[in-house]
């Protein structure tokens, strides 16, 4: 005979009390807010950023294992920095960095229910999925990774320093079947998007990502093919994959509007999913190498 899982009962999370919680969280390392900052503009100096990466080991050794990955194909295995960032560019640098970081930023803890590396294989997941939409849209492939990777981000916030009533969360979302957002609303009175937006917003992101991953679930009334919709769409695919691993995985509700909205055939649907699987294994493993 089995138990039902009791109501959770904790008091709610005040918006103010998050912030304040993202206040005091230390600045992220030099390199990534130079790389992260860098975002879009061309004339970022690769011999900079071949410095700035030697000087840190964790980096060096995922940079190099990037290069080598089948991801690129290369023929010749690479063997220094400077041929490493020159074969794949300074974007898939600042993805193994910003993903390098991040990961030591939030290290998996002891919120109960919640397996912290399948959140990080979802998210790595979605980023590249919406890289593999951003290209197929024409529009900047760097941005969708980066803000593919970043989508989540709240929900660390949320876990790690609010973990007693993140674990409520969990539960209520088990005892109800519901969406993760809908559990943090419910329980806690604040969700991972306003937590995300407001990490986003401390660590200085640009206004691009921080609004595709404050409206990453709710999408509409943005410009059609604006970064919250690819990544919308993204989080849904990736869900509907079963990518993160996780056995109650929900696919979250997709807006018709920016399905429709980025005006891609069911042809190429079927590509994105199909590269998104092909590519998704490298990619993960290197960024979540020891």
């Amino acid at each position: 005979m089995t138990h039902a899982l009791p109501e959770p009962n904790v008091t709610k999370v005040y918006f103010d009390q998050v912030l304040e919680q993202i206040r005091d969280l230390p600045a992220l390392p030099a390199i990534v807010q130079d790389l992260i900052a860098s975002v879009g503009p061309d004339d970022i100096d690769i011999n900079v950023v071949t410095r700035k990466v030697m000087l840190d080991q964790t980096l060096a050794a995922k940079t190099l294992r990037f290069a080598n990955s089948s991801f690129y194909g290369t023929q010749t295995k690479v063997t220094t920095i400077q041929q490493a960032i020159t074969l794949i560019g300074v974007n898939s640098v600042r993805h193994v960095v910003t993903a390098t970081a991040l990961t030591g930023y939030f290290p998996e803890n002891s919120c109960a229910g919640l397996d912290f590396i399948s959140l990080w294989r979802h998210a790595i997941a979605t980023a590249v999925c919406a890289r593999v939409l951003a290209r197929h849209l024409h529009v900047n492939q760097d941005y969708a990774f980066t803000a593919g990777l970043l989508h989540d981000i709240g929900r660390l916030v949320l876990a790690t320093y609010f973990r007693r009533e993140y674990e409520a969360v969990v539960v209520y979302r088990k005892l109800h079947d519901c969406q993760w957002l809908e559990a943090e609303r419910e329980v806690m009175g604040v969700d991972h998007t306003m937590a995300g937006e407001a990490l986003a917003a401390h660590w200085n992101f640009s206004d691009t990502i921080r609004f595709a991953i404050a409206g990453h679930h709710e999408p509409e009334g943005q410009k059609v093919h604006s970064l919250a919709s690819i990544v919308h769409i993204a989080n849904a695919i990736t869900h509907a994959l079963d990518m993160s691993g996780v056995e109650d995985d929900l696919v979250p509700p997709v807006s018709p509007a920016s399905w429709q909205g980025l005006g891609l055939s069911e042809e190429i649907y079927q590509q994105v999913f199909l590269e998104t699987e092909l590519q998704f294994d490298e990619v993960s493993r290197v960024l979540l190498a020891e």
